[in-house]
């Protein structure tokens, strides 16, 4: 069985931070690697309306040029109409859709026999610990 890289893994995890941070819902990370060739992981992300998807869009797109590694998409799609953007950064392709089209593609069902990748928002982690205290 083939699995997603490190730095694919890496790319994915710190896009999903960007996305929690800005409200994204339904985070999702599949490692696709032993069913595509021409990729690693997929990042899934919804969001309720076109102007939250861009932001969505931009902020994973600011943190992933930040890293050291200055990772840049070689192919950005669907910006226009803001209902589903795809940022293609070769081992990571990330999906972010509005709410309808998440439920009409369902990407998630068609990808449910890979593994997923887990992800949990640091913001939640701190605020469970600060409750917790």
């Amino acid at each position: 069985m083939v699995t997603a890289s490190d730095s694919a893994r890496e790319l994915a995890t710190v896009a999903a931070q960007a996305a929690a941070d800005k409200k994204a819902q339904d985070i999702v990370i599949i490692d696709v690697a032993d069913q595509l060739v021409i990729t690693d992981v997929f990042l899934l992300a919804s969001a309720p309306n076109e102007r939250q998807v861009i932001a969505i869009v931009d902020a994973i797109e600011e943190a992933l040029v930040g890293l050291p590694e200055k990772a840049k998409p070689v192919r950005r799609e669907g910006e226009r109409a803001g209902r589903w953007v795809l940022l293609d950064y070769i081992d990571l392709v990330v999906h972010v859709q509005h709410t309808e089209e998440r439920e009409f593609y369902s990407l998630d069902r068609l990808w449910k026999d890979c593994p997923t990748i887990p992800f949990v928002d640091r913001d939640l982690v701190e605020a469970e610990a600060g409750i917790a205290e």
